[in-house]
């Protein structure tokens, strides 16, 4: 007979993490992670650079811990460690370089479809997050300046003269970390970078004051062209500039085409749960940065886990 698995997890972030190690503690097993990259956490590896700061709250948030995961803050390394060593103390299967496409409800469990094969759970976790998607420009990109358009600083050089998209915590560490050894410019559309935590507000704010990164606020982009190979930014309200390069950290989206796929309704570009966090369908839950309108802490992961893990396991003993 092919194996059902107790709770499938989609995406080992810390809020899928969370929900499985919690799941576990409460007595829960047969419990599958599935994750698209090579390991887990990969926004962390993705978009944080070296020895950056990994804070359990987000934007001030204030949120006490309501589980058995003892996180505190840490760097980006640290952090990768914590998840590792909590992972490897309990029973917990992760699977990664697996894409699942849809879930679909079947009469007591779910099919949960991957590229060429399907795994069956009594109960499914969506726990994906927003920068797994990074928001794009709404004007369109020429093709021959496409390679000199990015998400995160992983292409750059030295010795470029690069604009820096955005206004929230990515972009002002993009645009400080960078003009150490390049020319940078950072363009937001607001006149400063109240999103941005305390921190990195005061970190551009000494960057600009050193001139070692050139403010453009208030401004908006309305389009890109090649200027030689080049990328020349058309902007709104003043005259069209040249960079090297242009780097985008504008935030993430909603997987609305993956949900959709597997039934799940959403409202104001989040999807629909009740206090469970589960979902219209029964069985089907979300969890992490995905339940909210622009991201969220690793401390509000972590709790949805446990919130989670206590009713799974409370359904399974009534």
């Amino acid at each position: 007979m092919e194996k059902i698995y107790e709770l499938a997890i989609v995406g080992a972030g810390p809020a899928g993490i969370a929900t499985a190690v919690e799941s576990y503690l409460q007595g829960v097993r047969d419990i599958v992670l599935l994750e698209k990259d090579t390991n887990h956490n990969s926004t962390i590896r993705k978009y944080y650079k070296e020895n950056k700061r990994v804070d359990l709250e987000w934007k001030g948030q204030k949120v006490e811990l309501n589980g058995r995961i003892h996180f505190i803050d840490g760097t980006k390394e640290t952090t990768l460690d914590f998840f590792d060593e909590i992972l490897k103390e309990h029973l917990v299967e992760l699977q990664t370089e697996v894409e699942v496409q849809s879930i679909e409800k079947k009469e007591d469990y779910f099919e949960v479809h991957m590229a060429g094969r399907s795994i069956k759970a009594k109960n499914v976790v969506v726990t994906i997050g927003r920068m797994g998607k990074p928001n794009k420009p709404s004007y369109k990109i020429p093709p021959t300046i496409r390679k000199k358009i990015n998400y995160t600083t992983d292409e750059c050089s030295q010795g470029e003269k690069i604009l820096v998209v955005g206004g929230g915590d990515s972009a002002v560490e993009y645009a400080v970390d960078l003009s150490e050894h390049n020319d940078v410019s950072i363009c937001y559309r607001r006149e400063s970078f109240r999103r941005a935590n305390p921190t990195n507000q005061r970190n551009i704010a000494d960057a600009i004051a050193q001139g070692d990164v050139r403010p453009i606020l208030g401004i908006n982009i309305n389009g890109l062209e090649d200027d030689k190979g080049r990328v020349k930014v058309l902007f709104s309200e003043r005259e069209p500039e040249t960079f090297d390069r242009v780097i985008y950290a504008i935030g993430g989206t909603t997987p609305s085409t993956f949900l959709a796929s597997s039934g799940i309704e959403e409202k104001d570009g989040k999807p629909v749960h009740d206090e469970h966090y589960e979902t219209n369908i029964k069985g089907l839950f979300v969890a992490g940065d995905i339940t909210q309108e622009s991201g969220g802490s690793i401390a509000l992961g972590l709790n949805h886990g446990y919130d989670i893990a206590r009713y799974i396991k409370g359904k399974s003993e009534i």
